[in-house]
């Protein structure tokens, strides 16, 4: 099931991916919100919370997600936020620099970088 991960910044699209996904969850929950997110801001930032079991899961959806918004046009940045054991699964992925993947303890990175494209600097104290 995907959800709206509605306390993302206002120019990116967030999901929230958890349990069994579908293409109806596609169809009916990130087309409509992606596009809504282009005509607005005439750019795609955009975050996958995969909140699942990914040794579990087939990610071969989640390639082909991947594939269908890098081949977008107006695909700014793209994030994937995941357990550490899926990082090793999906880490053949990254193949551009506007597409990373973050590890759940970095979510707010995450957001920060879809958001600025950078990620937020810490000063030590």
């Amino acid at each position: 099931m995907i959800t709206l991960l509605n306390d993302a910044p206002e120019n990116v699209a967030a999901f929230n991916a958890s349990g069994e996904i579908d293409q109806q969850d596609f169809k009916n929950i990130i087309i409509p919100h992606v596009n809504n997110k282009l005509a607005r801001f005439d750019e795609l930032n955009y975050l996958l919370y995969l909140n699942t079991d990914v040794e579990q899961t087939d990610i071969a959806w989640l390639t082909t997600l991947v594939s269908d918004i890098e081949k977008t046009k107006q695909c700014n940045r793209a994030a994937i936020v995941i357990d550490d054991a899926g990082l090793q699964k999906i880490n053949s992925f990254k193949t551009k620099e506007n597409f990373k993947i973050f590890s759940k303890d970095n979510v707010y990175s995450a957001m920060y970088w879809c958001n600025n494209g950078n990620e937020p600097e810490y000063s030590e104290k």
